[in-house]
C-alpha cells in the first residue's frame, strides 16, 4: 500500500520570502510545486503551465462554480487560485507536494 504525499503550504504577504525559501526547498528536497491558476496576463518570462494557468475570468468563475479549486482569492483584481485535480492526484500518489499561496488563499 502505497503512503500518501505530505502537503505543504508556504503563505505570506507579497515580499515576504515565500518564493526564496520555496525554491531553497526545492533544491534540497524532492517536491512536487502546485502551479496555480490567475486571469492576470502573462508576464514576460513565464510559461504556461509551468508559470501559471492563465484563464479567463469566466472560465476562472466556472471553475470556482465547479469546484474545482483547493483555494482561490481576488488580489488585485485578478483571480489567482490552487487546481485541485493535480495537487489531489500528486498527492494520492504518494509524492509531497507545495502550495505557494497568498494569505487570503491559505485562509
Amino acid at each position: 500500500m502505497k503512503n500518501k504525499g505530505l502537503l505543504i503550504v508556504l503563505s505570506g504577504p507579497s515580499g515576504a520570502g515565500k518564493g526564496t525559501l520555496c525554491k531553497a526547498l526545492l533544491s534540497r528536497e524532492k517536491f512536487w510545486l502546485s502551479v496555480s491558476a490567475t486571469t492576470r496576463a502573462p508576464r514576460k518570462g513565464e510559461v504556461p503551465g509551468k508559470s501559471y494557468y492563465y484563464l479567463s475570468k469566466e472560465e476562472f468563475k466556472n471553475k470556482i462554480l465547479n469546484n474545482d479549486f483547493l483555494e482561490h482569492a481576488e488580489v488585485y483584481g485578478n483571480f489567482y487560485g490552487t487546481p485541485k485535480s493535480n495537487v489531489i492526484e500528486r498527492l494520492e500518489n504518494g509524492e509531497d507536494v507545495i502550495l505557494e499561496i497568498d494569505i487570503q488563499g491559505a485562509l
